[in-house]
């Protein structure tokens, strides 16, 4: 399997910006399709964003179409979340994902994941 660390999380105003990184070491990273999923307070843990392998693919929920985008870097292993705009409702633990399947939105076709890391945005 794959290893899965993310960083770039933090305390931001609403409105502002962040860019979450998740470096991945082990395998081969572009055998991987990439997702990042998000788990606020009290909740279920949700689908985000995914991109397929090459990148030419992308697919996001449908909450943060225009304000998240998700692009990959194969030669640096690294999977990036440009979050902009960003709402009190965006507030989560934010994981990446590595799957060598298809590109989807459950929780269960991703076999590896990161740590987490925690995004809170400012009302």
């Amino acid at each position: 399997q794959v290893q899965l660390i993310e960083s770039g999380g933090g305390l931001v105003q609403a409105g502002g910006s962040l860019r979450l990184s998740c470096a991945a070491s082990g395998r081969t990273f572009s055998d991987y399709t990439m997702g990042w999923f998000r788990q606020a307070p009290g909740k279920e843990r949700e689908f985000v964003a995914a991109i397929s392998w090459s990148g030419g693919r992308v697919y996001y929920t449908d909450s943060v179409k225009g304000r998240f985008t998700i692009s990959r870097d194969n030669a640096k292993n690294t999977v990036y979340l440009q979050m902009n705009s960003l709402k009190a409702e965006d507030t989560a633990v934010y994981y990446c994902a590595a799957t060598v399947r298809m590109m989807g939105t459950l929780q269960n076709q991703y076999g590896s994941w990161g740590q987490g890391t925690q995004v809170t945005i400012s009302s």
